[in-house]
């Protein structure tokens, strides 16, 4: 028989075969049921799905299996290439959602009873995993659903999700199946509704009723929909394509051929397929399109079965049933084992976990502040978590290994869980979940505290670092030195013998600090001085303040401060036995061999009683907790120190993709913001009777690195005006660099630029104030005119003189003021016998009746005025 398309078969495994002989006879094979990825248009062009595959689903369960952030879920499906087809395309689906399958459950069709349905189902039922989603065909899935229902699996706490091939069905399906899968969630296609859809079911209803009478309650599923469409489109197909060469090329027949050898080929079978996938109407499913020879993807729709069949919940917002609580998604069995919880085993630190076991039974029994907290948290869990405590030891009743090794037993599934003093950190969570932490996070350092250093006599020192002290002094020495240049050619206070100058350096610089120095002429010294005079005052104001701190305040200074100093000066530093703070400290610099362990806090305060260099360590290093733990009991010999080294603290430990991290993660935040938690540290740690650490006040000294800046701006001012003052000398001085001589040897030069230098300025202040006075000290001759003359007292003179002249010029001043000579004791007046007369010999009670002089100098009109009482 010769035809030019198929229309079938029903099931994936029927296509399969017939896809081979429509490749072969090039007829296309047009399939309304055939769902199975595995058959793909691409490979064989000459298949035509007229439905959606079953993997345009997946992403709809996935939808309703995250909206209920469900962590993991079961596969159950029937052993079948149709069963087995949509499992790749679900892994990845629940992969991109973050949700684990832990198991997959294959459902044999060829079984004839139960026993393996019953034996899977009790499987499932130890597991903690609540979430299964199921897709088989409709006769296994009625059995599955019956005997789940006995087995108590369709109860509250379960959650079953079933695939379109059984939700098409749901309208059809007999009581008894129905009311044992109450609660179920299920996805189907979506089809618009329509007049045509309507008017189509109302005839197909009559006439189904007409020949089946007995039959009540049959509906048109999804499948009838499309078997009516696809019959359309090739019907469109053909009648585009028209009847005409109808024919087929059959092949010479030969003698004991196989009858599918003598297949012919469709001379228009190419040209009908290409018609077929062209073709694009509206049919009762919606929109018929064909896209890379199969129906295209739909939406699809939430279903859930309640009462006598499915009922539309939405497109994304699914929920349980007549079930007045959201499925967790798993649940501890209570006909399963219980959790495996691994603990530390260790000798000290027995506040947080404390491990007796009974010689008798060997029971062990455990107790402590991370036991209590665990059990806090799990009962604000809404389900109980039968556990069981496993101390991680040896039979010799010691530890088995590290902090590491314990974690790494929840990898190894040895472990259900971990409970202790477990340190969050990067390289444990590569294998394993934590919860979030219950403790406070971070490493820090402890350090014995040293005397107080007000009872050393040096304590006034202490204010500044000996960086800063030093750096001061230079600059001291260094300001002085500039200041000097610039003032010894201009200003007499920087002249004189060379040990005069040094100690004018000196005392120059160190007056400032009390703001006695003396008066600078020079410009650019009067700039330096001013910018050193700031420093100056800065400086004084914050030795005063740290000073006044460290005499008034307590002082609890701890011994060292620094991470790098202990490093530098190769001091010995302790951990926590066990703990993960060994390779922390490998990694911040310190030697292996430098570094010792301690196993409980006896062994820590003693380690650090003794000192670095006595067999014990200068500094401890471990997490926050383990040292509060110890200050609370040696808090007046120890304090924290130094910076924190950020780590996560405390959590549980649980196997990567756990559904209980969630859960016991949020009850953690409910304990740790309530008073719970202090009740826990009061009752395992004791009362606190140490002060607050923010009464221990320390008192550092001051470093260069505070006053760095202040020092740049000085010393760049200081080398700027002795620059330019340099500059200006030299340019003022040409004709000595030069020289007259142009075979002077640049020693010379050097040697006769020094000579110069060292000459005093005759333009400077100091050598016009001079001149001047001199010039005002004179005193008129006898032969000038004048009403009244005074001769000058020789005791008088020195006092103006002194000031400004140096001892020679005072000679020449006196010498000056008299015809007579510097010895000279007559005045030209005093001849003259006038009554205004005085003379340095003249009587004492009349010197005393002269009030004040006033000398005007040689350009006044007038010599003198004389005013007496």
């Amino acid at each position: 028989m010769e035809v030019q398309a198929i229309i079938g078969p029903e099931t994936s495994s029927q296509a399969a075969f017939m896809i081979d002989l429509g490749d072969k006879a090039q007829v296309p094979i047009i399939s309304f049921s055939a769902t199975n990825p595995s058959l793909s248009p691409a490979q064989t062009p000459y298949f035509v799905r007229a439905s959606l595959s079953d993997s345009s689903q997946v992403k709809a369960i996935a939808s309703i299996v995250q909206a209920f952030r469900w962590k993991e879920a079961v596969l159950i499906y029937e052993d079948s290439d149709y069963g087995s087809g949509i499992v790749p395309y679900l892994i990845d689906a629940f992969t991109e959602i973050e949700t684990r399958v832990p198991y997959r459950s294959v459902l044999s069709t060829l079984a004839s009873n139960d026993d393996q349905i019953l034996s899977e189902l009790y499987k499932m039922m130890a597991m903690q995993t609540r979430v299964f989603v199921v897709h088989m065909s409709y006769s296994l899935a009625a059995r599955l659903f019956l005997k789940a229902k006995k087995v108590g699996m369709m109860n509250e706490g379960y959650a079953w999700i079933i695939t379109d091939g059984l939700s098409n069905q749901l309208n059809s399906m007999n009581l008894s199946l129905i009311h044992s899968m109450q609660g179920v969630l299920g996805v189907e296609p979506y089809v618009p509704m329509s007049d045509k859809l309507n008017n189509f079911k109302i005839r197909w209803r009559h006439k189904f009723h007409k020949d089946n009478p007995e039959m009540e309650g049959a509906d048109l599923n999804i499948f009838g929909l499309w078997a009516y469409d696809t019959v359309w489109a090739l019907a469109l197909a053909t009648e585009k394509f028209g009847a005409a060469n109808l024919q087929f090329q059959h092949p010479q027949v030969v003698n004991g051929t196989s009858d599918l050898l003598t297949i012919g080929i469709s001379t228009i079978g190419p040209k009908l397929l290409q018609t077929i996938l062209e073709t694009e109407f509206t049919g009762l499913s919606g929109e018929f399109s064909l896209v890379d020879g199969q129906l295209h993807s739909s939406a699809y729709r939430v279903l859930n079965v309640i009462g006598r069949g499915g009922r539309e919940i939405g497109f994304s917002t699914p929920t349980n049933g007549d079930s007045m609580t959201e499925p967790k998604g798993w649940e501890i069995p209570t006909n399963g084992k219980k959790l495996k919880i691994g603990v530390p085993f260790n000798k000290g630190y027995t506040e947080f976990v404390t491990v007796v076991i009974d010689p008798t039974t060997n029971a062990s029994n455990v107790t402590g502040y991370c036991i209590d907290v665990f059990n806090a948290v799990i009962g604000k869990l809404p389900y109980a978590l039968p556990h069981e405590f496993i101390p991680f030891r040896k039979s010799d009743n010691t530890s088995a290994g590290s902090y590491n090794d314990l974690v790494y037993q929840v990898y190894l599934q040895k472990y259900d869980a971990v409970i202790g003093d477990t340190t969050i950190i990067a390289n444990r969570s590569l294998y394993v979940d934590f919860t979030l932490p219950y403790t406070e996070s971070g490493v820090t350092m402890v350090v014995p505290i040293q005397q107080d250093k007000r009872k050393n006599i040096w304590v006034f020192l202490k204010p500044l670092n000996w960086d800063l002290w030093f750096t001061i002094l230079i600059f001291f020495i260094f300001t002085g030195i500039v200041t000097w240049v610039l003032e010894h050619r201009v200003n007499n206070d920087f002249r004189g013998t060379p040990i005069n100058q040094l100690g004018m350096i000196f005392w120059f610089t160190f007056s400032t600090m009390v703001f006695a120095h003396k008066d600078v002429f020079s410009n650019l010294a009067r700039f330096i001085v001013i910018i050193w005079v700031f420093v100056v005052l800065i400086l004084t104001s914050s030795y005063t303040a740290s000073l006044t701190s460290m005499l008034t305040v307590q002082q609890l200074q701890p011994t060292v401060t620094d991470v790098k100093e202990l490093i530098r000066n190769g001091e010995y530093v302790g951990y926590k036995n066990g703990s993960f703070v060994f390779d922390m400290l490998k990694q911040m610099s310190f030697n292996e061999s430098k570094i010792r362990a301690f196993g409980s806090v006896e062994e820590l305060d003693k380690a650090l009683s003794k000192g670095s260099h006595n067999g014990g360590i200068a500094a401890a290093f471990d997490e926050i907790p383990y040292m509060k733990l110890f200050l609370s009991k040696y808090c007046a010999k120890y304090t924290m120190v130094g910076p924190t080294y950020k780590t996560d603290g405390f959590g549980f430990v649980f196997p990567r993709g756990s559904p209980l991290v969630s859960d016991v993660s949020r009850s953690i935040l409910s304990v740790t913001e309530g008073d719970k938690m202090a009740q826990i540290e009061k009752k395992n740690f004791g009362q606190d009777n140490c002060p607050d650490s923010s009464t221990k006040l320390s008192s550092y000294s001051l470093s260069l690195d505070s006053f760095g800046g202040l020092f740049i701006i000085t010393g760049a001012a200081s080398l700027l005006a002795l620059f330019i003052f340099i500059l200006r000398f030299c340019r003022n001085n040409g004709d000595v660099i030069k020289c007259e001589d142009p075979n002077a040897s640049t020693l010379k030069r050097v040697v006769t630029l020094a000579k110069k230098y060292d000459e005093k300025d005759p333009t400077s202040h100091d050598s016009r104030v001079t001149k001047n006075h001199k010039q005002n000290t004179e005193i008129p001759s006898v032969n000038e005119a004048s009403p009244i003359s005074i001769a000058p007292s020789s005791q008088a003179i020195p006092s103006v003189i002194d000031r400004y002249c140096t001892p020679e010029e005072e000679d020449q001043a006196r010498a000056s003021t008299s015809p007579f000579g510097i010895h000279g004791n007559v005045s030209p007046l005093e001849d003259q016998g006038s009554q205004f007369s005085t003379s340095p010999n003249a009587n004492r009670r009349q010197g005393e009746e002269l009030i004040s002089t006033e000398s005007i100098g040689p350009d006044a009109e007038g010599p003198s005025v004389l005013i007496t009482s």
